[in-house]
């Protein structure tokens, strides 16, 4: 339900149509999904997400018991908000890349903490022989086959495609064979060619990018979806950028979850430029994309990006995923996140309770495994 109180803002902010049209269930364009980023009240834009939210999901809130792998952080592309990559693998450089055996031996060791997901991110390596990966994915899911592999970027296939002669659907199959079960949604930045050019030119395009996840859907392989905002880009373009997405997803089926990921400006080429997006704006842009992406079921806070707090917030504005444990985040630790590079299950129950919610813990395919208990009091 939707309170009188956010009805009336909602007409004061000329939002009352839209308003209608979401309740009706009908689809809004991109002019309306624009208009709702300039909405003046934030709390009514989020009454309004929320409604959606819980006809979807009721009160449940999904998280997994997951950890994350980067086996490498050199990389040939420049990107000039990335903090993460390299150029070398050279100490003095804060580069790195693991041998088979360290990055393997780092998945296996979590096994006593029930984990049911890898997440797995390279960079753009310019010497690793494409063996590297497939005997990487192969040898963790022969040594514990029912951990869920989520592995590698759009960005990353595009290049290894490239790189070795193997298209991206032969990448994506070999891979898969490997024990890959799920995509990333990494690398998608923002869609707009302006913002490309000025920040991301030398990675594989937007439209690469939506080809490898459209590929990688006809081969059955679900995926993520991400927009990384609140740098150089316009309202306009984020509303583009989900509409690019909205379209494949009308097409294919098989994106699981949007994700929304907030810049930090921290050690990168243009992070002196910009302030981190405030948290108006991580919740306005949250409560958007709910509304807006009506062919999505999930749209997820990622607690590393926001902040604890924020992201528990973000349960009330079209929220209904908070990521998971997380173990041994580095990305944004290297772009200066101050959060814990990771929380424990106990810690994402409270955080969920608090906000009135229901903690359920998925798989990769957000089947549900098991609800912990009824909403707090």
């Amino acid at each position: 339900m939707i309170s009188d109180l956010a009805h009336r803002a909602l007409e004061r902010d000329g939002l009352g149509s839209i308003r209608d049209r979401v309740l009706a269930g009908e689809r809004l364009s991109d002019a309306d999904g624009l208009r709702l980023f300039e909405a003046r009240d934030l709390a009514a834009l989020g009454a309004l997400a929320n409604h959606v939210r819980e006809a979807r999901h009721g009160d449940l809130a999904f998280y997994n018991r997951n950890v994350h792998l980067n086996p490498t952080n050199v990389c040939v592309a420049s990107c000039k908000f990335c903090s993460f990559a390299r150029l070398d693998d050279q100490a003095a450089s804060q580069g790195y890349t693991m041998s088979l055996d360290e990055a393997v031996e780092k998945v296996l060791s979590k096994r006593p903490l029930g984990i049911t997901e890898v997440h797995i991110v390279a960079g753009l390596h310019p010497t690793l022989p494409w063996d590297y990966y497939t005997t990487l994915l192969r040898r963790i899911h022969a040594a514990w086959p029912e951990l869920t592999i989520k592995a590698f970027t759009a960005i990353e296939y595009q290049y290894w495609a490239d790189k070795f002669g193997l298209g991206v659907e032969r990448a994506l199959r070999e891979l898969q064979e490997a024990g890959m079960s799920t995509l990333p949604g990494g690398g998608a930045e923002i869609f707009a060619p302006r913002v490309r050019r000025k920040i991301c030119d030398d990675k594989a395009t937007a439209e690469q990018w939506l080809e490898v996840h459209r590929t990688a859907h006809r081969l059955g392989i679900k995926s993520n979806a991400t927009m990384l905002y609140g740098h150089i880009e316009r309202l306009d373009e984020r509303v583009d950028h989900m509409r690019r997405l909205r379209e494949l997803q009308d097409e294919t089926g098989g994106f699981q979850v949007f994700i929304p990921l907030a810049f930090h400006p921290e050690h990168n080429m243009i992070g002196k430029a910009f302030a981190k997006p405030t948290g108006y704006d991580a919740l306005r842009t949250l409560a958007v994309a709910r509304l807006y992406l009506d062919n999505f079921d999930h749209v997820k806070a990622y607690w590393v990006s926001l902040g604890e707090r924020l992201a528990q917030a973000a349960l009330s504005f079209g929220v209904d995923d908070l990521d998971g444990t997380v173990l041994e985040e580095r990305i944004y630790h290297m772009a200066g996140a101050t959060v814990p590079q990771a929380l424990s299950e106990a810690t994402l129950h409270q955080l969920i309770r608090a906000a009135g919610r229901v903690p359920a813990e998925r798989d990769s395919f957000y089947g549900v495994l098991r609800v912990h208990g009824p909403r707090a009091a």
